[in-house]
Order: C-alpha cells, then sequence, then structure tokens
C-alpha cells in the first residue's frame, strides 16, 4: 500500500525517538538492531517528509522546535500502545507501568509524594520524576520528555490539559542569629545587602521579594549561594548562612520553635501551581492526576 505524503510512517518516527534518546545515530542503531545508515536514511525521509530539520546533529544529537513536535507523538503513541497491550493482557507478567513527571523541588519536598501514594495499586505504575525549576517543567513537557508536569505556567503546551492546583505558600524567614548580624534596622535596606539563598542561578523568587517589598528594580544582594534541593535550602537558612524565602509547611514548625524568625511576616509570596498532561484516555495518568489533583486540592492554597 503506498503511503500519503501527509502520514507520518511509524517506524521513521520511533527512529527519530531512539536517536534522541540515545544520543547518536550509532547508539540508536544499536537499540534497534539496524545498521546506522538505515537509521540515517529513515531520519533524513521523515524530515523530507514535514519539510523540517528535525535534529541538530551535535554529539549527542538534540531536536529541533519541530523535531520535539515528532518526538512528544512518538512518546505518546507508544504511551498508547502500552495502555491497549495491557488491556489486551498481552503486556508481560507483573509488568508495570512507566509515569514520568516533572515536579519543582519544593513541592517535592512538602506534598508531592504524599500524593504518588494515593495512586491505587492498580494499575501497577512505576514513577519517573524529573526534578526541575516550576518555571521550567513544562518546556519537559513541550520536548515530550515527561507526560505531566507540575508547573507555574498557566499557558498549556500544546497537546496537553491544564488544571489550576493551588497556590504554594513562601515564607521569607532567617536564623535568630543572621538576623541579628545582618537585619538590623531597616529590613527594606538589609536585604539589599545582607547575604541570600537561591536555589541556583535561575531562581529569581528572592529577589522578586525584595524588588517588591523596596518599590524598585533592585533585587537582592549580590552575595548570594546556591544550594539546589530544598531540603539543603532549609538547612542553609536555618544554619544561618543567608536568608530565604521558604516553603510555609517547611518554616511553620521552625519559626514555633524560635530557630527561624520571619521576616516581613504580612508579605507571604504565593505561587500558583499548574498541573498539565497529555491529551490522552490513559487509566495510568487519570489515576495520577485525580491523586495529584486531590491532595493539592488538601495541601495547598486555594
Amino acid at each position: 500500500m503506498k503511503t500519503e505524503l501527509n502520514e507520518l510512517p511509524l517506524d521513521q518516527v520511533r527512529t527519530l525517538l531512539a536517536v534522541v534518546d540515545e544520543g547518536t545515530f550509532d547508539a540508536a542503531a544499536a537499540a534497534l538492531h539496524v545498521t546506522p545508515s538505515a537509521v540515517s536514511q529513515r531520519v533524513k525521509a521523515l524530515e523530507r517528509r514535514t519539510g523540517r530539520v528535525l535534529l541538530v546533529r551535535t554529539k549527542p544529537v538534540r531536536a529541533t522546535e519541530s523535531g520535539q513536535v515528532v518526538v512528544r507523538f512518538a512518546r505518546q503513541l507508544a504511551r498508547l500502545e502500552r495502555d491497549a497491550r495491557t488491556e489486551l493482557g498481552m503486556s508481560g507478567a507483573g509488568e508495570a507501568t512507566r509515569v514520568s513527571i516533572a515536579v519543582n523541588a519544593d513541592s517535592l519536598a512538602t506534598w508531592f509524594l504524599p500524593a504518588l501514594t494515593r495512586v491505587p495499586e492498580e494499575p501497577r505504575l512505576c514513577f519517573e520524576l524529573r526534578r526541575e525549576d516550576e518555571s521550567r517543567t513544562a518546556t519537559l513537557l513541550r520536548e515530550g520528555l515527561v507526560m505531566a508536569a507540575v508547573t507555574s505556567s498557566a499557558d498549556p503546551v500544546a497537546g496537553c490539559s491544564i488544571v489550576p492546583l493551588g497556590r504554594l505558600r513562601y515564607r521569607a524567614a532567617a536564623s535568630p542569629e543572621f538576623a541579628e548580624r545582618h537585619l538590623g534596622g531597616s529590613l527594606r535596606e538589609a536585604l539589599a545587602h545582607a547575604p541570600v539563598m537561591t536555589f541556583d542561578r535561575g531562581d529569581d523568587l528572592q529577589d522578586a521579594f525584595v524588588r517588591a517589598l523596596r518599590h524598585t528594580r533592585t533585587g537582592a544582594s549580590a552575595v548570594r549561594h546556591h544550594v539546589p534541593t530544598s531540603e539543603g535550602f532549609l538547612a542553609a537558612v536555618t544554619a544561618g548562612l543567608g536568608w530565604g524565602l521558604i516553603p510555609e509547611t517547611q518554616a511553620e514548625p521552625l519559626l514555633r520553635e524560635g530557630r527561624l524568625v520571619p521576616l516581613a511576616p504580612d508579605r507571604p509570596v504565593d505561587v500558583p501551581l499548574y498541573w498539565q498532561q497529555w491529551k490522552l484516555d490513559s487509566p495510568a495518568l487519570a489515576a495520577v492526576t485525580e491523586a495529584v489533583t486531590a491532595t493539592a486540592a488538601q495541601a495547598l492554597r486555594g
């Protein structure tokens, strides 16, 4: 049967996915049990058919924006195939369905893991979590690397549905010793110069807090420490390394114990969170979505 020019041949789509996942044409060829020449020919044929460059031929290779669309389609197709095999009883004995999710570190450290414990035991699932800042998790969805994400973006990724989860509240805090040493006098002025904690170089939360507090374009101090885990961030603030914004559920016990002191307690910071997922009729995704949204309704602010 002749293939229509506007169709995407599945062998070519799966080959492109293998190249992206394996990183090179040779590695993809080994995974697919074909020659590197066959892999190259399939990718070139798919590029001719779509009229787009789909790969950047670097090491490892990278999908272009158009390539990401095809890769996402390939992963969704694989998911539908696995779900169909499961419903038909064709899966291997004891085989579990893998669900890949992008989630920000603070959600992971506070409310998200309890949500996964609420997922029913059937169908059997394996979770693959990818930790990323909530402002960047949607990128992993766009690239087809995850099936769902906790994100701060209210704009749905193409091919995805979106549900508001609630607001994760943060409190500015510091250790009593740090506050005494660095935050005397006007808090507005002191925060512009006191050492500050950030998650990484892309973390703007503390800077935005200082800009709003001071009504200026100047953010927090240039003296900043990067700690890329939620637990490590909290420990660093408690130890007096710098001040920082901490999820309310983590901060409250330490505030009650006096191990932390609040900074501008009348100015909490709320970060809206959303659940984005592929638009698939998948029992696995449906079960995870129900558990996540139910837990978020209890753990986050409405």
